[in-house]
């Protein structure tokens, strides 16, 4: 990764996790860092006339959350190289934009009131459904933010045959050196009739060694391209969304998709990746993709 990974930081803890997250990431990957943080003090305070000699309220509090953020990356990481911004505009603007320069998105998952550890901040929200970078919500325990699982989990669905998300877990784990456990889960359908030369009373067995299938069709070009990268291939009836968040518990990242068309107005997440964002016990990468709607019932 050439492009610097860009964090957001707002000056809470929870933003100056992200940050601890992020760095760590742009070491392990060899890129710069990019910290910023949105604040629209002009706005409300004006201009300075050039004769004033009181900096504003709002600017100095904006410069000494960047500085104080830059001060506590270079403890954790004295050769890093790294930039600061302030963005004249709102939170969600701002990262979005800088997603489009940045390689990878970093920000952390703001919760409320007595669900913190459940509920997902907007900002976070909009910037995981929008952005077109990969995106990182930083949430979960000790062990998952400080990597000692040794694993990426990854989910794959109907159209993520050499998808960019199943590039983003294969070159995460690599650099990890971590196990890659690969995700598939099937369901049988209410109304579509097993195939004839299926034995009575297999429907599982079809289905799940379709699913088997799929799944093995999904990774094959990113496993001949990093045959280093030890795999655990798992197939498992139920919902993806409930599956993944229940294993996210021994993950240190979860990767997921996000469908991105062309035209569409608003959030664009599926139930995978929101329901991920919102409940997984370790970091969510969302990660863009082009391509068409998702079969109801497929990830």
């Amino acid at each position: 990764m050439e492009s610097p990974l860009v964090v957001g930081v707002d000056g809470s803890d929870v933003s100056l996790t992200a940050l601890d997250w992020a760095v760590d990431e742009a070491v392990r990957h060899g890129v710069s860092l990019r910290i910023v943080h949105a604040s629209m003090w002009q706005r409300y305070e004006g201009v300075v006339p050039t004769w004033a000699t009181d900096r504003p309220s709002g600017q100095v509090l904006a410069e000494n959350i960047v500085g104080t953020a830059a001060d506590r990356a270079r403890r954790r990481a004295p050769d890093l190289l790294l930039t600061t911004d302030v963005l004249a505009e709102d939170a969600s603007t701002g990262l979005l934009r800088e997603g489009r320069e940045g390689s990878v998105l970093v920000v952390g998952s703001r919760g409320r009131g007595e669900f913190a550890d459940l509920l997902l901040g907007s900002v976070s929200l909009t910037v995981a459904a929008r952005a077109h970078c990969p995106v990182v919500v930083v949430r979960g325990d000790r062990h998952a933010l400080e990597a000692r699982h040794g694993r990426i989990l990854l989910g794959v669905g109907e159209q993520d045959v050499d998808s960019p998300a199943v590039r983003f877990a294969f070159q995460e784990a690599e650099v990890r050196d971590a196990e890659l456990a690969i995700v598939r889960t099937w369901r049988r359908p209410a109304h579509e009739p097993v195939d004839r030369s299926t034995p009575s009373g297999d429907g599982g067995v079809y289905f799940a060694e379709r699913s088997s299938g799929l799944l093995d069709k999904a990774v094959e070009t990113a496993e001949s391209e990093h045959p280093g990268v030890r795999l655990r291939r798992t197939t498992a009836e139920g919902s993806a969304h409930r599956v993944l968040t229940d294993r996210s518990a021994a993950a240190d990242l979860l990767v997921v998709g996000a469908r991105r068309r062309d035209g569409l107005v608003g959030l664009e997440l599926g139930r995978v990746a929101h329901r991920a964002l919102h409940h997984a016990s370790c970091p969510v990468v969302v990660v863009p993709q082009r391509g068409p709607e998702p079969r109801k019932g497929d990830q």
